[in-house]
C-alpha cells in the first residue's frame, strides 16, 4: 500500500533472467527463454540460482549454447545429465543479480525498478503506486493500486505514465485515465 511519501526507492537486486522449458536431447539439456529477448549475459555465466516452487538453488553451469530460437538458448547444469533430471525443472526461473541482467540501453530501465515508485499528479498530488507490470495485447499495463485500494491498469506510455528515476516517482500525464 503506499503511504504517501516520496522517499527514494532501493531498486532491485534481484532479477529473473529466463525461464526454464522443457529438456532438450538425451544429456540433460535444458531450453532457457530469456526475459529480455536477448542470450549474450546469460551465455557468459558459470553459475545460476534456480528458483523452482519456491526453493533457491545455486546450480554450476557446464555448458551452454545459443538454441536456435530466438531469445532462447541451451544449458547444461552440472549434475543434470538426463532428459528425466531435466525435466524435473521445467517451469523454474533463472535468478540473477543487477550484474547479471541484459545491460540497458539509453532510455531503458528494468521492470522490477518500477515497482513500489509512487505515482503522483502533475500538481504533485500522491494517487498511489505501481505494483506490477503487466503484458497486456497492445503492450505493457502498469498495475498502479490507488490510495483508495482500487486497483487500475494504465498503459506504460509516455503520454500516460512519465518515469522520473531521479526522484523516485512516476507522474500520470493524464487523470481522465483513471475513470
Amino acid at each position: 500500500m503506499p503511504d504517501g511519501s516520496l522517499a527514494p526507492k532501493s531498486f532491485t537486486e534481484k532479477f529473473v533472467l529466463g525461464t526454464i522449458g522443457a529438456p532438450f536431447g538425451v544429456k540433460g539439456f535444458i531450453k532457457v527463454r530469456s526475459l529480455s529477448g536477448e542470450i549474450d549475459h546469460l551465455l557468459n555465466l558459470q553459475s545460476v540460482v534456480v528458483n523452482k516452487d519456491g526453493k533457491e538453488l545455486l546450480y554450476q553451469i557446464e555448458e551452454s549454447s545459443p538454441s536456435g530460437t530466438p531469445g532462447s538458448l541451451l544449458i547444461r547444469f552440472k549434475g543434470i545429465d538426463s532428459p528425466e533430471a531435466a525435466k524435473t525443472l521445467n517451469g523454474a526461473q533463472l535468478l540473477g543479480s543487477r550484474e547479471q541482467a541484459a545491460p540497458l540501453g539509453k532510455g531503458e530501465f528494468y521492470i522490477e525498478d518500477l515497482k513500489g515508485l509512487p505515482v503522483i499528479t502533475e500538481d504533485g498530488e500522491n494517487i498511489g503506486c505501481i505494483i506490477d507490470i503487466i503484458e497486456g495485447g497492445g503492450g505493457e499495463l502498469a498495475e498502479i493500486q490507488l490510495i483508495n485500494e482500487e486497483k487500475k491498469l494504465i498503459p506504460l506510455r509516455d503520454e500516460f505514465l512519465l518515469i522520473n528515476f531521479e526522484k523516485s516517482r512516476i507522474i500520470l500525464q493524464n487523470l481522465w485515465i483513471l475513470e
